[in-house]
């Protein structure tokens, strides 16, 4: 369970963001949608070099 503590005067909006945002980087919603369904490993692996190549891609072109 995630524990966000609230600042001296903090607006609520400013709050759940930040418990978005520690959402976000504890990968949760992205494991649970894994688990949803069962994909194959080899397609598993297509996207994750589709992914490695996309960010080569962009560093290239922030390099040039």
């Amino acid at each position: 369970m995630l524990i966000i503590p609230l600042k001296e005067g903090e607006n609520i909006e400013r709050a759940l963001k930040r418990y978005k945002r520690k959402f976000d980087k504890t990968g949760t919603r992205k494991s649970l949608y894994g688990r949803k369904q069962f994909t194959k490993p080899s397609i598993e692996k297509r996207a994750q070099i589709q992914k490695a190549q996309y960010v080569q891609r962009l560093k290239d072109q922030e390099s040039i």
